[in-house]
């Protein structure tokens, strides 16, 4: 196992570097393709050569045979006119003499006359100690089976040992007095070979340098555009981290340069526009600010007198009476209101600060399922609970985790229209998690991050009654995130939200996983650490009973009419 990991390391890295570097993937890229093409050609030149070299050698092989095997003939066909015929012996030296001759000086081929019956002890002759066994079987029996002139290349066998290719042409002779034979041309080609290693060693050598000239002069042109791009992806990365005033250099006046121009362009509108908005920001937060404390003391003094008026309402009229009762409420609503304004103030200015104690999970959402049970009736739903956990202890802010269970637990009966709310709790060695679920409206693509954001409501014409300001979810995910906690939305159109929270055992520790699943087939937008949501993924559908059926065998407290 360790070797085939050793093995695989060099390919790890390799495709790290072909995923990260566009030099490496042009440059290599050509490599291959300059190889493949020169490589192709290589074979098409050398292919050629080849057949070219060969055809003529083929010709003038068998227009010397041919003429050779007529010149025999005529010796044979004299020798057997005369008043004595010549032994066998005789006529075989005689032809093998007069063929030799013609070879001339260096030989340009050898010649063997084999008799066609090899159980007879007719004689046979070659020519410069050429051996029988450089005829190949299946010449042999192709001369023999069409009685005509037959041609193959194969090595030529030496009785000295020594061996060259060969082009070997045999015909069928007949010697008188004798029998049928073979006559056989052997003509050394290594002047054609060493002509066509001469043409392959010059190809291959061309083929590498030009792969190796176009590898570079590729190198060479990426460079000039990949630099500019990795000095654009610097600056731009510098440039997100906060450093405004980076700009790329520009040195000349091609294409490139125009980029670079473009950039800094951008760069500077880009910055310009992040300093209006962080200076809007503050303005914003400062009128915040100074309007939520501004707002506290005649917000006071109106709440005594409206508290004055309304414990005599009484004495009032029914008009003047229910004047005072909705006075008494919008004070309510606006009191609240300007709760989470300071609240948000806080966090914008960095003063909120955590009161840890060890808590117990259970007891607090079953407080806050008590405490919704007449938001619930006036909705007509049940709350369902499933504890998986009892107790359930995690270090938190006791006073800041309740208000996020609470808000998550208005904001779900709110949105039922008129189905289940369910909510789950969990817990594993690292983290505690509460999942919060309805069936109602749902979230449309995109608002699973939305919802956290300040004012934001995801139909602005629904008529809400748990007198919301907007801020509910904004000031949770802030709770959330000083728990170094994750608060996570996900849902469908018409098939509901789920809302999970995960929270660190220990105050401030890391953690991997949540031990709570969310609903099957929601994509999940999931906002870690309270950090902007980071990424989307669709749950997978092997989720568990927990989260499948509400009202499956877990163990349900049950809330509601």
């Amino acid at each position: 196992m360790r070797i085939f990991h050793s093995l695989l390391t060099p390919f790890r890295a390799g495709r790290k570097i072909w995923r990260r570097s566009l030099l490496f993937r042009v440059t290599t890229s050509t490599l291959v393709l300059s190889a493949i093409v020169v490589t192709i050609l290589g074979f098409s030149l050398l292919s050629r050569v080849t057949t070219g070299l060969l055809d003529s050698k083929d010709r003038s092989a068998i227009s010397e045979a041919s003429s050779g095997l007529g010149e025999a003939q005529r010796l044979l066909d004299a020798a057997n006119t005369g008043p004595a015929t010549p032994s066998a012996a005789r006529l075989v030296d005689s032809v093998i003499a007069t063929l030799g001759a013609r070879s001339g000086s260096p030989s340009a081929f050898d010649v063997l006359l084999l008799a066609t019956n090899a159980d007879t002890d007719a004689p046979e002759r070659g020519t410069n100690l050429v051996a029988v066994s450089s005829i190949p079987d299946e010449l042999r029996e192709s001369i023999a089976s069409t009685q005509r002139q037959s041609w193959t290349y194969a090595p030529i066998v030496f009785l000295d040992g020594r061996t060259t290719p060969g082009l070997i042409v045999g015909a069928p002779l007949t010697v008188p007095t004798v029998g049928p034979y073979e006559l056989y041309y052997l003509f050394n080609l290594d002047q054609e070979q060493e002509t066509l290693d001469l043409v392959s060693g010059a190809v291959l050598g061309a083929g590498i340098i030009l792969v190796i000239l176009v590898a570079g002069v590729t190198l060479l042109v990426t460079r000039q555009v990949v630099v500019p791009v990795r000095e654009a992806a610097r600056i731009a990365r510098r440039f997100s981290s906060g450093k405004l005033n980076e700009r790329m250099q520009v040195k000349k006046e091609d294409d490139l340069a125009q980029l670079a121009t473009s950039f800094n362009e951008m760069a500077q509108n880009l910055a310009m526009q992040i300093r209006q908005l962080e200076e809007l920001s503050l303005l914003q937060q400062r009128f915040v600010s100074d309007v939520s404390h501004e707002l506290r003391t005649p917000l006071t003094t109106i709440r005594m007198a409206a508290d004055v008026m309304y414990e005599d309402r009484g004495a009032f009229d029914s008009s003047n009476a229910r004047s005072v009762e909705l006075l008494q409420e919008q004070l309510d609503r606006f009191e609240s209101l300007l709760v989470d304004l300071l609240e948000i103030s806080r966090f914008d200015a960095g003063a909120a600060v955590l009161e840890i104690d060890r808590t117990d999970l259970v007891p607090m959402v079953e407080r806050i399922i008590h405490a919704t049970e007449p938001l619930a009736d006036r909705n007509n739903l049940k709350v369902r609970f499933a504890a998986y956990e009892r107790p359930a202890f995690v270090e938190c802010d006791p006073r800041r985790i309740d208000r996020v269970i609470r808000n998550l637990v208005d904001n779900a009966i709110e949105h039922a229209n008129g189905t289940d709310v369910v909510i789950e709790l969990a817990g594993n060695p690292e983290a505690v998690a509460i999942t919060v679920r309805d069936f109602g409206v749902g979230l449309m693509p995109g608002e699973s991050s939305l919802v956290f954001s300040r004012f934001w409501r995801a139909d602005k014409a629904r008529a809400r009654t748990t007198g919301g300001t907007g801020l509910g979810l904004a000031i949770a995910l802030e709770d959330v995130r000083l728990h170094s906690g994750w608060l996570e939305a996900a849902g469908e159109p018409g098939a509901g939200a789920c809302f999970r929270l995960t929270l660190p055992r220990v105050a401030g520790d890391v953690f991997s996983t949540s031990p709570l699943l969310m609903s099957e087939g929601f994509t999940e937008s999931a906002t870690v650490g309270g950090d902007a949501a980071i990424e989307e993924r669709v749950v997978p559908a092997d989720i568990g009973a927990r989260s499948r059926d509400p009202l499956d065998t877990a163990p349900w407290q049950r809330s509601g009419p």
